[in-house]
């Protein structure tokens, strides 16, 4: 596949609009502009996901439901698209066909993904909050006695780490690794020297529990009667980190800015768990960390809502986009659950209730340490980390009153 550059052009002659520009950092300060100018289009609309990188963006809601509900004509096959893209593009390895349940579909999906379920399922909802706050209080403690800290490198970026080698039994060198990896690749740079981190180490992780086992996810997914081999292992566990470390440490994160911030939250930081739930009902809704992502390749041209889409060309569904649609109500986003944040359809993130419990425990445990906290700079003067499918801040400094040191 070559690219083609080529703009289309309308009925009386006229060049179409150039497509919208998800890199660079205007992109990331602030997309919801760029979402905003795409509109223009109705609810597809066209992008670079890179330069010279095309694809589709689906802005609207309903738009996107109907996508992630049809894999027959929206399959996730990235193969024939990656044929013609350059090896240091910086958005393949997170499009890149991967033999897990992200990229299959079908019977081979089902197959990847039973392993996945029943093993998280296998996972005890109280354990897993004890983990996370017995985590949190090690990062707090570490930072509490300084009167200022900065959440993301401090907090937020460490503690998904830390939960994620007790569920899987990884040992911490291992963990670095594999964070290191998933890190390079969502950012974007150094993407195929972070995607080689990144498969070493899931490799190194499989063989590791595979001569140790134990009562942890990965043990019980090499267990599992699907009889997954170690590529098979690897690629599964690649994606769980992906889901379970990156996006994680932008929803806390994402979630603290708005409680820290906005006033709707303000004055009520420590009273209790429902500031908490309702702030990540607002994240999840207008600002997902993973704002873009669930690539689809229609195997041949597909006519959609008054548009062809070409065959093995990325259509990519916009979660911020097509939760913010002016066609859904803005209002009563407090327990409404029907963002599209986690994805939908037959690829709906497995361990949803697993991020939403990580999120919640962790903001909790900060804020009943810290109650006092209050940002260090002006909410607008925070900077946002590029790529086009997460929302990631690169730090979220804060100031408080310093605790003595706990014995």
């Amino acid at each position: 596949m070559t690219v083609d550059q080529t703009r289309p052009v309308d009925g009386a002659g006229r060049a179409a609009p150039e497509p919208g520009r998800l890199y660079g950092p205007e992109f990331a300060a602030d997309p919801g502009r760029v979402y905003a100018a795409l509109r223009a289009h109705g609810d597809l609309a066209p992008v670079e996901l890179a330069p010279g990188i095309p694809a589709t963006l689906v802005i609207g809601y309903d738009a996107a439901l109907e996508v992630m509900r049809d894999p027959g004509r929206f399959p996730r096959d990235a193969t024939r698209w990656q044929q013609g893209v350059p090896a240091d593009c910086p958005v393949l390895p997170l499009l890149m066909y991967r033999p897990n349940t992200l990229s299959a579909n079908g019977p081979v999906h089902a197959r990847l993904r039973s392993v996945i379920t029943d093993s998280l399922d296998r996972v005890d909802a109280g354990a897993l909050r004890g983990h996370v706050e017995t985590a949190a209080t090690r990062l707090v403690d570490a930072f509490a006695a300084d009167g200022e800290a900065d959440l993301i490198g401090q907090y937020a970026r460490v503690l998904p780490l830390l939960v994620f080698n007790q569920l899987f039994g990884c040992p911490p060198e291992i963990g670095d690794r594999l964070v290191q990896g998933m890190s390079g690749i969502f950012d974007g740079t150094s993407a195929e020297e972070a995607n080689a981190v990144l498969h070493q180490a899931t490799r190194d992780l499989v063989a590791h529990k595979r001569a140790n086992p134990g009562a942890d996810v990965t043990s019980w997914m090499i267990g599992h009667p699907a009889d997954l081999d170690d590529d098979e292992m690897a690629e599964q566990l690649a994606l769980l980190l992906g889901a379970g470390t990156e996006p994680e440490q932008n929803l806390i994160a994402n979630g603290l800015r708005l409680l820290l911030s906005d006033d709707r939250f303000a004055g009520d930081l420590s009273g209790g768990s429902l500031p908490v739930e309702d702030a990540l009902d607002e994240i999840l809704w207008t600002d997902p960390p993973m704002a873009n992502f669930g690539a689809t390749y229609p195997r041949q041209d597909v006519e959609f809502r008054g548009r062809v889409l070409p065959a093995n060309q990325p259509v990519v569904i916009s979660y911020a986009a097509a939760n913010t649609d002016p066609s859904r109500a803005a209002a009563g986003r407090a327990g409404n659950r029907a963002h599209l944040a986690f994805a939908a359809g037959a690829h709906t993130c497995p361990a949803k209730g697993h991020a939403r419990l990580i999120a919640s425990a962790a903001i909790e445990t900060l804020l009943d340490r810290l109650p006092d906290m209050e940002p260090a700079v002006p909410v607008d003067e925070l900077e946002w980390r590029p790529g086009p499918f997460h929302r990631a801040l690169t730090a979220l400094p804060v100031r408080f009153p310093p605790e003595a040191p706990r014995p």
